[in-house]
């Protein structure tokens, strides 16, 4: 192992940082909970991503120009220590760390459960989940270059198989081809059957709190920001193709689905996917659609590896978190940092394996959770904004990023959020989620007022630790 003195090295290319962008606008929920997002909002989803995404794009204009005001930042925990203070960052930097780590759970939950669906008994279902979580410590290991070169191809098959999905819809809606059931394929159908909003403000409001777990991972590109090469021109353009992404991967592509199928003759248990595969007689529609989503599950799963072992780093960087994830590997990976986190991983694949029924609650519950989760690092973000306006007026007038609409973005972003959250207690399995949730900030708390005071005389303002 080298030093606490050597620092993570650029080494992530343009492309890497774009792919991984895309990637993590892509999550698994739009190939397999489509189906159910659509039965809960009917046509009136396509706002609510449309709503969600211009709200994340403020949140990531936010941090890009945080990012970029000092490059110094490795992440955006630093810019959270830096402006709202050493306990700020402690609290950030553990629950992004504690977000990835539920997130990872439940993806190598859903891998487990893809192979035991594609495959049924054909090795025990934790087997699939443990290769993953040794084959992405391995990968990680080895250089930051092979996990952009991972991550890019994983985004490449995500990207083609929506632009399929797209391409066919597309061809069936132009030849106006007559679905099984007796429908014609036609643009009309998003709207004739109850209009937009079918199922009333309230599903359109049930929508938002399936759909927003989609989002979860697009902020991954704030901790690259340490490993990429010339991030003042990469960031700003990773983020800036954020609104292009949403409407093309979620706006048109589920605009497709429900001009070819009817919203209410979609499936919510299945993936529309396999079905408008199927229509276009493409026999392989359910192979292709699970290995796609088997993708999409892993590259999930390979960046939760990736950030929590940065994230490690960080806090060990600023005495938040034990020295030993302070050092890096000859190949200037944090290894200690992933080992640690990989670890984390492994009971938790073996205690929510336990049956189908339980895994599928137990899969809903912890993806909500991490939903809640992340709205609080994404409103640390913006918090952090509005400390950055006041305590840095002269790096934000020099600020060649700025946030679109400046303060009052923000304050919409944030009154988003409350909303977002408020809706969370309507569901039962959404509202067990807001009910356990803040069982980890209480931990957090506890072992906040449990470190020495002079290990926190250490925690100096980022400014001067540098």
């Amino acid at each position: 192992m080298n030093n606490s003195n050597e620092n993570l090295k650029r080494h992530l290319t343009n492309r890497h940082i774009q792919l991984i962008a895309i990637g993590g606008a892509i999550g698994t929920g739009l190939f397999m909970g489509s189906g159910k997002t659509i039965s809960l909002a009917g046509p009136s989803i396509l706002l609510v991503y449309a709503i969600i995404g211009f709200i994340i794009f403020f949140v990531m204009r936010a941090m890009g120009e945080l990012l970029l005001s000092n490059l110094k930042y490795k992440s955006f925990v630093d810019f959270v220590t830096d402006l709202l203070g050493p306990m700020a960052g402690f609290f950030m930097g553990w629950t992004y760390w504690f977000c990835w780590i539920v997130t990872g759970s439940a993806d190598l939950i859903a891998i487990s459960g893809y192979i035991e669906q594609l495959y049924p008994g054909l090795v025990a279902p934790w087997i699939p989940a443990l290769l993953c979580v040794l084959l992405f410590f391995f990968l990680n290991l080895l250089t930051v270059k092979l996990f952009g070169e991972t991550e890019f191809w994983f985004s490449i098959i995500k990207i083609l198989a929506i632009a399929l999905l797209i391409l066919v819809g597309i061809f069936l809606i132009i030849y106006q081809f007559e679905t099984p059931s007796g429908v014609t394929t036609s643009l009309s159908n998003i709207w004739n059957d109850g209009g937009i909003f079918p199922m009333g403000f309230t599903g359109f409001m049930a929508g938002f709190q399936i759909a927003a777990f989609a989002f979860v991972g697009v902020e991954l590109v704030g901790t690259t920001a340490a490993e990429a090469k010339d991030p003042e021109k990469t960031l700003p353009k990773a983020i800036n193709a954020i609104p292009v992404r949403v409407i093309l991967f979620y706006v048109l592509a589920l605009a497709v689905i429900m001009s070819v199928m009817p919203w209410r003759t979609i499936d919510p248990d299945k993936s529309p996917f396999i079905t408008l595969f199927s229509f276009a007689g493409i026999a392989a529609a359910f192979h292709i659609t699970y290995f796609v989503v088997l993708t999409s599950a892993a590259s999930s799963a390979n960046s939760g590896i990736f950030s929590t072992s940065r994230m490690l780093y960080g806090l060990s960087s600023s005495s938040k978190a034990p020295k030993i994830f302070n050092k890096l590997s000859k190949a200037s990976v944090p290894a200690y940092g992933l080992t640690f986190s990989c670890a984390c991983l492994i009971p938790a694949v073996f205690l929510l394996y336990i049956g189908n029924d339980d895994v599928m609650k137990a899969f809903t519950l912890v993806t909500t959770v991490a939903t809640v989760l992340f709205v609080f690092v994404w409103s640390m973000i913006l918090f952090s904004y509005i400390a950055f306006r006041k305590k840095r007026p002269e790096l934000h007038k020099k600020s060649k990023f700025k946030v679109p609409g400046g303060l009052f973005s923000i304050y919409l972003s944030l009154l988003f959020f409350i909303i977002l959250i408020v809706t969370f207690w309507f569901e039962g399995d959404t509202q067990q989620a807001l009910i356990f949730t803040p069982l980890w900030f209480v931990i957090l708390g506890i072992c906040y007022f449990l470190i020495p005071k002079k290990i926190k005389s250490q925690w100096k303002p980022f400014s001067e630790s540098e």
